[in-house]
């Protein structure tokens, strides 16, 4: 196997990928080798490879892979590779992927239980609720395929005795999507201990997507015409 870099590739996107694998660890979202992390680049996508520590990564040890699903590198990629490899094919809006198997999600999904509307914020991953794919061997083209089922038109879900998956539009979104999902599984968690949490209807949470559209970012963020869904106060400046 050639084993040179594509032309095309990027290494400051590699180390990218890295520090985002080791920022898992960092956050508390994922505990030693498990998980994994990719970014689209020219011609496919890069991910982390299969097996080694983050600590000991370097950029030459990244996957280049494309979206026929072939790899060319000094290592083999992930073995999730496939979950990976689906999004890029059938979400053109994913930049990067995210997989861990952080506590709480990993928990929620051992029970096979989604995450409801219990609390407004479960729709920054793009529905009303954080759905459970079915259960299937990891590594698999059938784990893939009910990846993709559960996600619908959402950017995260979680995979039933496994962990949670999450794609944003770079590699900062994509960590902070699966930061925040990891956030309300626990919250849920600890909000099914005390009782029965109550959940929000679905004309609120249409509402709440409706607002999501524009939260979180500025004006000059959002293409030219775009109307804020949110209110905010009136500048001092008139403008």
């Amino acid at each position: 196997m050639d084993t040179t870099l594509p032309p095309e590739d990027d290494q400051a996107l590699r180390q990218a990928v890295i520090d985002t694998a080791r920022a898992m660890n960092t956050l508390g979202i994922n505990q030693g080798k498990s998980g994994n992390v990719s970014a689209r680049c020219a011609g496919g996508f890069l991910v982390t490879p299969s097996g080694v520590p983050y600590e000991a990564l370097t950029p030459q040890d990244i996957v280049f892979m494309d979206l026929d699903g072939r790899y060319r590198g000094i290592m083999v990629p992930s073995s999730e590779w496939r979950m990976h490899l689906a999004i890029y094919q059938e979400r053109p809006q994913a930049g990067a992927v995210v997989h861990t198997h952080s506590t709480f999600c990993t928990a929620l999904a051992c029970l096979r239980e989604p995450i409801p509307a219990f609390h407004y914020m479960v729709a920054v991953a793009g529905g009303t609720r954080i759905e459970v794919a079915d259960y299937a061997t990891f590594g698999t083209a059938a784990l893939s395929d009910a990846m993709m089922a559960a996600l619908g038109p959402r950017r995260a879900c979680l995979l039933a005795n496994h962990g949670m998956i999450a794609f944003g539009a770079d590699l900062r979104r994509a960590l902070d999507l699966a930061v925040e999902v990891e956030s309300l599984a626990r919250q849920y968690w600890h909000a099914r201990m005390m009782g029965t949490p109550v959940i929000l209807g679905e004309e609120e949470m249409a509402e709440v997507l409706r607002r999501f559209a524009t939260y979180g970012r500025q004006p000059k963020d959002l293409p030219p015409g775009t109307p804020q869904a949110l209110e905010f106060p009136a500048r001092m400046d008139g403008h």
